[in-house]
């Protein structure tokens, strides 16, 4: 159902800084919807923006849904995302926030009951669900060819850009990851979870591992999550071990690739009988049992997906991908993990120090 009939969406953005002034140009250039106007307290920002894309620039958010809005993107700092979204959700217009929700699992929770009141569609802007890599794995597991994770690695490293610095590396980096693995779990929280982190440079943890343990109906799976914001170069992958396939993902390259077992269970069998028989099977060529796919990536930019999902369900009023439920599942998982680094730290051993003399997650 068409709740528009046809017209277009009324939009605006709200802080058109680093990732708000792309929720504008997109906006801007989509057919389905108009720019009305963009917010920021930087008033040379704010008329640059407007100036460029032909809208209207306010100082205030109440100025721009009188200017008669139907959605928009929340790209502030996350400290001020429930005063931004609190005004516009009492005013029934649709949110898409960038993440996190929001700076702690209470206030998220806070966020997510208002938008449940007012009824306005609320969209987390966790943008690695768009990236061309993750839909390709999600069009290649489907038809019958599902991977059920069992280990989850994931490695997200960068050098220090002192943004974010408000929030450490959990909150800043590894909630990326957090949002696909909890997706790849059907929205599940962990069981249990242990963590290290240590501050160098900021208040916040800057480096961290967490090993995360999930229990679902179709087996136990963990994930072991390492992130750095003081590495020498970037590094976003994913690797995702099941029963019957593996799957290594490289966000940053975009570049992908599934192992699938080729060999039946009736092959399989024999060889297991074989090598508990102690058969030397060191001719066995190991290629001859599987299946090396490449992810087929396509050129779609990641943001003009977001965004356009999130008017599909503002139009419909269907339940958007990533609701204020997963929202703020990210987030509460995102504290825990925070508060088991503070719970490990006074009995947790010293980083782990490579013969080179550099820590392993800074290397």
């Amino acid at each position: 159902m068409d709740r528009f009939a046809g017209k277009k969406i009324r939009c605006g953005a709200i802080g058109v800084g680093r990732m708000g002034r792309h929720h504008a140009r997109v906006y801007a250039t989509l057919p389905e919807c108009e720019l009305v106007g963009v917010v920021d307290e930087d008033r040379a920002r704010r008329e640059q923006a407007a100036e460029k894309h032909g809208c209207r620039a306010f100082e205030r958010v109440e100025q721009l849904i009188e200017a008669g809005i139907d959605a928009a993107s929340i790209a502030v700092p996350t400290t001020a995302h429930q005063a931004v979204a609190n005004r516009l959700l009492d005013a029934g217009v649709a949110c898409l926030i960038e993440k996190p929700l929001a700076q702690d699992a209470a206030t998220a929770r806070a966020i997510k009951d208002r938008a449940e009141r007012s009824g306005a569609t609320l969209m987390v802007g966790h943008i690695e669900r768009f990236n061309p890599i993750l839909r390709a794995l999600q069009a290649s597991t489907q038809g019958g060819h599902e991977i059920i994770p069992r280990f989850i690695q994931v490695h997200r490293v960068s050098p220090m850009t002192f943004r974010s610095v408000d929030v450490g590396v959990v909150m800043d980096m590894m909630i990326h990851d957090l949002d696909v693995v909890l997706m790849l779990m059907g929205g599940r929280e962990p069981e249990r979870i242990r963590a290290a982190g240590v501050a160098v440079v900021t208040e916040h943890e800057d480096i961290c591992n967490a090993w995360l343990e999930f229990s679902t109906e179709r087996g136990v799976c963990v994930a072991n999550m390492s992130a750095s914001r003081l590495a020498l170069k970037t590094e976003r992958v994913t690797r995702i071990t099941g029963e019957n396939g593996y799957i290594k993902i490289d966000y940053a390259t975009k570049a992908g690739t599934i192992i699938r077992r080729r060999a039946n269970e009736l092959q399989m069998q024999e060889i297991r009988e074989q090598l508990r028989g102690g058969t030397d099977l060191t001719s066995l060529n190991w290629h001859e049992l599987v299946n090396v796919e490449p992810l087929v990536i396509d050129d779609a930019e990641p943001i003009v997906m977001e965004i356009r999902s999130f008017l599909a369900a503002v139009r419909t009023g269907d339940r958007p991908p990533i609701d204020a439920e997963a929202g703020f599942a990210n987030v509460r998982t995102a504290e825990r993990i925070v508060r088991a680094i503070r719970e490990n730290a006074a009995s947790s051993d010293p980083v782990p120090i490579a013969p080179s003399g550099v820590p392993a997650a800074m290397r």
